[in-house]
């Protein structure tokens, strides 16, 4: 078994565990000759990068990819596409007890099941959330690959911790709105919600806690007809990329869950004929009907779980021994990950989009 999103003739592999050499990524099936600006993906990267602002992890990682094949004179060749991110600010030691008591909402417990007790706890192993780099490189180069056909993705913090900033145009997303979203530090629509989400996670850590959160992704320049129905639609490929994510714990298109509190002649999206175009008077179903594209942008939710790594004392087991124990968990984690994963989500919708185009 390998941690490998396959879509055909497009596919992403994830290598490496948290406290190991290095991570990175493998992906097969990217046309020859895409021009990639590396500047860009570092920016892309640095999106993803612990800030020093009092929320993040406070480990520091250059996270800067070595591309080791399938790149030549600035553009891809066709060949798979390898790249490895080395590790270089690991202290293992922080975590030599979660290697018989399972962090409690981890997956300690399930991935020394998994793996027979062979795996790597150190960190988290593969399961960290470190992975996510590699993820984000992908994302990266996937996002390149895309211009060309006039697409683009773009995630902001719709919620943490309860805390709402304002809602995509599910009819129009605006090219300067999704710049000025990926400039900022804090990527949110309304900046004046900013000061108290980021009060709420520093409340959290103060309490030796974490808290979650919801991110909400759009993608436009999407024709209508991209997709499958079925097992194969685009909800179906971008889901199976953001659950790649560790912490996220639900995904949902337009209005979600909130269909089940609506009628029909509320939930349907009016059609209309506008510059020999079909469109649609609203967007409650996300761009997707039948999981092929409508033309209008589709939007995505993803559910943050709040970090599991916390400070504060909670109840286990000593798997080894089969005993009830109390976990007291030390190292570097961060007390929300929504905001570095606002990019992360993006990546993963960049691959799955592509993958219908390649």
């Amino acid at each position: 078994m390998s941690s490998e999103l396959n879509f055909g003739d497009l596919s992403v592999s994830i290598f490496g565990e948290s406290h190991g050499a290095g991570i990175g990524a493998v992906i097969n099936g990217l046309p020859s000759g895409v021009e990639l600006d590396i500047d860009r993906i570092l920016d892309f990267m640095a999106r993803r990068a612990p800030k020093k602002d009092g929320m993040s992890t406070r480990r520091s990682e250059k996270d800067t990819p070595e591309i080791l094949s399938g790149f030549f004179n600035g553009k891809t060749t066709g060949t798979p596409l390898a790249a490895v991110i080395r590790n270089t600010d690991t202290r293992s030691q922080d975590y030599g007890n979660i290697a018989v008591s399972a962090r409690p909402g981890h997956a300690d417990y399930t991935g020394f099941k998994r793996y027979n007790g062979a795996n790597d706890p150190r960190g988290g192993g593969h399961f960290s959330g470190r992975l996510t780099a590699p993820l984000v490189f992908a994302g990266a180069v996937c996002a390149q690959a895309l211009e060309k056909y006039g697409i683009e993705s773009c995630a902001h913090i719709l919620a943490i911790d309860g805390v709402y900033d304002d809602s995509f145009n599910e009819l129009d997303v605006p090219p300067d709105l999704m710049r000025r979203i990926k400039e900022r530090p804090f990527p949110v629509i309304n900046e004046s919600r900013e000061e108290e989400m980021r009060a709420r996670v520093l409340s959290a850590a103060e309490d030796l806690d974490s808290v979650g959160g919801i991110i909400e992704c759009a993608i436009t320049g999407l024709p209508a007809g991209i997709g499958s129905p079925m097992f194969d639609g685009i909800e179906n490929r971008i889901s199976q990329a953001v659950f790649g994510i560790p912490a996220v714990k639900a995904v949902a298109f337009g209005k979600g869950f909130g269909f089940a509190e609506m009628r029909g002649s509320e939930a349907n999206d009016p059609m209309y004929i506008e510059n020999n175009a079909v469109k649609t008077s609203t967007n409650n179903n996300g761009g997707i009907y039948g999981g092929i594209s409508s033309g209008m942008p589709v939007i995505f939710t993803a559910a943050v779980k709040p970090t599991p790594s916390i400070a504060k004392p909670q109840k286990t087991v000593d798997f080894l021994k089969g005993e009830n124990t109390e976990l007291v968990i030390k190292g570097r984690h961060d007390a929300c990950i929504v905001p570095r994963a606002v990019p992360v989500v993006e990546a993963a919708a960049n691959i799955a989009i592509l993958s219908f185009l390649v």
